[in-house]
C-alpha cells in the first residue's frame, strides 16, 4: 500500500499490466453489471445541463430513460448516485457503432466539440475504482473483473502498466504532481519486485 498527497493505492495498481481491447471486449463495461458508473455530485448538474447538446449521440431507449428519471439515479447497494441503466444492463449514455462496439455518447458528443465534460471521471479512470476512506481521504483500487480480461492480455503482450494507462484520467482526477509521484511510486515498487532494488 502506498500514500501518496492523501490518496492510498493498492499494490495492485502499482504491479498489474493494462490496455483496453475493445475489438474483443466491445465495450462490454458500458452494458454489464448491476448499477451504473458511479457520479461525482457536480457532475450531476453538468449532465443535465449538457443532455440537449449529448442526446444525438444516445440511443431512443437511453434518452427515454434520462428523460424519464434524470440525468442519475441513486443506487442503494453502491450507496451512490450513478448514471441510469435501461432494460436492465446498459448505461442510458451508451451507444453503439456500426461493428458493434459500444461508445460513451458523452465521450463522443466531446470528441465532436459539443460540450467540454469528456465523461464522468469514474469512466475515464476504469478499471481503477476511488473510495472514500475518511472526510478528506480517498483510497485507488484495481477492480478486477473477467469482462476485462482481453485488457489484462493486451497490457501484458504490450508491457502498459496500469498506472500509465490510466495517466489522462489520473491526472484529470488528481493533478499532474500527483500523477507524477505516483508513476514514480510504481516504477520504484516493480523494480523492488524485481530485485532490482532493496526496500
Amino acid at each position: 500500500m502506498y500514500f501518496i498527497q492523501n490518496v492510498l493505492i493498492s499494490d495492485e495498481v502499482m504491479e498489474a499490466n493494462f490496455h483496453c481491447d475493445v475489438a474483443v471486449c466491445k465495450g462490454a463495461c458500458c452494458w454489464e453489471g448491476d448499477f451504473g458508473a458511479p457520479l461525482e455530485e457536480h457532475e450531476i448538474d453538468i449532465l443535465s445541463n449538457i443532455l440537449k447538446d449529448i442526446k444525438p449521440y444516445l440511443s431512443p431507449a437511453g434518452i427515454e430513460v434520462l428523460e424519464a428519471v434524470g440525468p442519475a439515479i441513486y443506487y442503494d447497494d453502491m450507496q451512490k448516485m450513478g448514471t441510469p441503466l435501461y432494460n436492465g444492463g446498459p448505461c442510458a449514455y451508451l451507444s453503439i457503432d456500426q461493428n458493434g462496439i459500444a461508445q460513451c455518447g458523452i465521450e463522443r458528443a466531446w470528441a465532436d466539440g459539443k460540450t467540454t465534460y469528456q465523461k464522468p471521471i469514474s469512466c475515464h479512470l476504469y478499471p481503477l475504482r476511488i473510495l472514500a476512506t475518511g472526510t478528506d481521504m480517498e483510497a485507488i483500487n484495481y477492480d478486477q473483473w473477467s469482462i476485462c480480461a482481453p485488457a489484462c492480455k493486451k497490457g501484458n503482450a504490450e508491457q502498459v502498466s496500469l498506472v500509465r494507462f490510466a495517466k489522462d484520467a489520473l491526472i484529470r482526477k488528481y493533478g499532474v504532481s500527483f500523477y507524477e509521484e505516483l508513476e514514480a511510486a510504481a516504477d520504484r515498487h516493480l523494480e523492488i519486485q524485481a530485485g532490482q532494488l532493496k526496500p
